[in-house]
């Protein structure tokens, strides 16, 4: 309830087995908040209200968004500084793509003039399928420099590290999956040190 201001953020972070990683975990009761929201006034900022006193204490705050473009997508892209998309390598994904650029636009016009795209990544990705290809292959010449050279495969191990309780660098480390997750971890640290060498 920390987005509707009922309790500080910082009292709901819980540990994790993963050193240095720590979660602030929603529940079944967010679908609830987003139309507890609707009648908030500032109702588009309430996460980066409740995340402002976080920001100093941690090196990076990722927020995992719903597929969808309500209120609480909204309310991460004016909390976050820049967004990393997770693209499924599927026809109607690149649809979707489209409707979130235009969001990410909106919500720069006119709620975060600081945010910005940090970038795609591929998921879901079988080399077997042409479509699965196919869709990468559109999706770089639209983003030019924007597409991670990482791509996350589609991978049994991914799917079942769920049902199991844990993410999959704990269910299975040596997965083709759970190894693609470390690479893009890195790809995105050197992307980041790159550009504060850059603008230094």
């Amino acid at each position: 309830q920390a987005i509707l201001g009922e309790h500080d953020a910082r009292a709901a972070i819980l540990p994790t087995e993963v050193p240095n990683l720590v979660v602030l975990p929603s529940g079944t009761d967010l679908v609830g908040a987003e139309l507890e929201l609707v009648a908030i006034d500032q109702r588009e900022g309430r996460l980066r209200t409740a995340l402002e006193p976080l920001r100093a204490a941690y090196d990076y705050i990722f927020i995992d968004c719903p597929p969808s473009l309500g209120l609480l997508t909204v309310n991460a892209l004016v909390a976050a500084d820049r967004v990393l998309v997770p693209l499924q390598c599927e026809y109607y994904a690149l649809e979707g793509l489209g409707s979130l650029l235009r969001t990410i636009e909106l919500v720069r016009a006119n709620l975060n003039r600081s945010l910005e795209l940090e970038g795609v990544v591929l998921t879901m990705f079988d080399a077997r399928n042409n479509l699965a290809k196919q869709v990468a292959t559109d999706v770089q010449a639209h983003l030019p420099g924007q597409v991670y050279e990482t791509v996350i495969p589609r991978n049994v191990r991914l799917s079942e590290a769920p049902s199991h309780g844990k993410p999959a660098l704990l269910y299975d480390i040596e997965s083709k999956g759970a190894q693609s997750y470390l690479q893009l971890a890195t790809e995105m640290l050197q992307r980041h040190h790159a550009a504060i060498r850059k603008h230094a």
